[in-house]
């Protein structure tokens, strides 16, 4: 399995921080991350898949 730029913790830090309200592409900005990313990261942590 490829590893990956951001620990599971960033991950999750990023995901609560676009739950509070920030908009998505801030927090893309923020991270250094595609809104496609973040989008996928969001998909498989909702689906409860690691």
């Amino acid at each position: 399995m490829k590893k990956t730029r951001y620990t599971e913790e960033q991950i999750a830090f990023a995901l609560k921080q676009a739950e509070t309200g920030i908009c998505v592409g801030e927090v893309c900005r923020k991270m250094g991350i595609s809104e496609a990313i973040f989008i996928i990261r969001r998909e498989i942590r909702c689906s409860g898949r690691n």
